[in-house]
């Protein structure tokens, strides 16, 4: 099988490590394990470390998806497996459904699995681009006339990552009903359901509101544990037997001490969300503060997540701009190029705010030089 280059992967694994000031992180300030068991008032960890350490259950303890299930309003144990992330929850679903000459509609910019992985299997990938006039949410019409009446597959992205738009609740309701004419799934990957910054931090799930609709999420944003790459699929039965049969070549089990600390944390939710929304908050209001003051940029304020898509006025490649900054300043941003709009760039503000606020005068200074 040949796939496309992962973009904004390889961006990372070129100008990461050595980045001076990275403002293309996407995560709230990762927890330590002591930070963790501190905010959830876990002081007895002793039985864990009884445990041999063999493989884990095979899709996920029964502790951890009753945990997962309650992230939900119509989801059981029965609906959940367990993956190595989101990123793994992702292949596993898209591996499950889509065969050669299938019609698949990726609404982007998303993270490149939705359509790279679609097309790398012989599918038929149609993208349906989100427009900074429409506020970073998807044209309708534009969507339905892509999907037609032949489409396997629409894959998403609710909350939006890079932009943070979040789909307001009757629009998703008219994303099923286009689902509903081609009888099409609907991927949505919400690994950042959980961080919208006003109201209830949790966005209306597609695997609630749609039968063929297909929830993946993870602990890395919400709950600030990317180390323990461990994310979840919630879908109908079907669904699952599927992915699970997938699963069996590529899986096996998570590890059982990630399972531990993500039940913990799942178990705790509303204290880690608390602190990262807090937290989120205030690199928010830095990141509106720059804006404000930054004419060579705008953007459409973000209401969820960590990161936002910021559009700049310069005739230059948002590739080369972001490769000059840095060799220039040591300042990471992540081009739009490399998540296929050009004349934008991502910028993460969920964590070290000196650091933000410290890049973003950089970042002025190196624009109006």
């Amino acid at each position: 099988m040949k796939i496309d280059e992962f973009k904004v992967e390889e961006w990372f694994n070129k100008y990461e490590k050595w980045a001076k000031y990275d403002l293309a992180d996407t995560c709230v300030e990762s927890l330590s394990i002591n930070e963790l068991l501190n905010i959830t008032a876990n002081n007895d960890v002793s039985e864990i470390f009884t445990r041999k350490l063999n493989y884990g259950d095979i899709h996920g303890s029964t502790r951890l998806k009753i945990a997962i299930s309650e992230l939900y309003e119509n989801q059981s144990i029965d609906n959940i497996t367990i993956t190595h992330g989101a990123i793994g929850a992702n292949q596993l679903v898209i591996h499950s459904i889509v065969d050669l000459g299938d019609k698949v509609v990726s609404i982007i910019p998303t993270y490149q699995q939705h359509y790279s992985i679609p097309k790398s299997v012989g599918a038929d990938v149609k993208l349906c681009f989100l427009k900074e006039a429409n506020n970073w949410l998807p044209d309708l019409e534009e969507l339905e006339s892509l999907v037609g009446t032949d489409t396997k597959l629409i894959c998403m992205n609710n909350p939006n990552n890079p932009t943070g738009s979040v789909i307001p609740d009757d629009m998703m309701e008219r994303i099923v009903e286009i689902a509903q004419k081609s009888d099409a799934y609907i991927l949505c990957d919400e690994v950042y359901r959980g961080l919208k910054h006003d109201g209830s931090p949790f966005t209306k799930s597609i695997a609630d509101i749609y039968d063929k609709g297909i929830s993946t999420g993870s602990v890395s944003k919400v709950f600030s544990l990317a180390g323990l790459r461990l994310g979840w699929i919630a879908a109908n039965n079907k669904v699952i037997k599927e992915v699970n049969h997938q699963r069996e070549y590529n899986t096996i089990s998570v590890g059982m001490l990630d399972d531990y600390f993500a039940s913990l944390a799942i178990e705790n939710k509303e204290a880690i969300i608390k602190r990262n929304i807090d937290k989120v908050r205030k690199g928010k209001k830095i990141l509106i503060d720059w804006l404000n003051r930054e004419n060579k940029v705008r953007c459409v304020i973000p209401q969820a997540g960590t990161t936002a898509f910021v559009g700049y006025n310069l005739p230059l490649n948002s590739a080369i701009l972001c490769d000059k900054l840095q060799n220039e300043t040591g300042v990471m941003i992540l081009p739009g190029e490399a998540m296929e709009l050009d004349g934008y760039l991502r910028i993460g503000y969920g964590n070290n705010f000196e650091q933000l606020k410290t890049a973003l005068d950089i970042f002025s200074d190196w624009l109006n030089k």
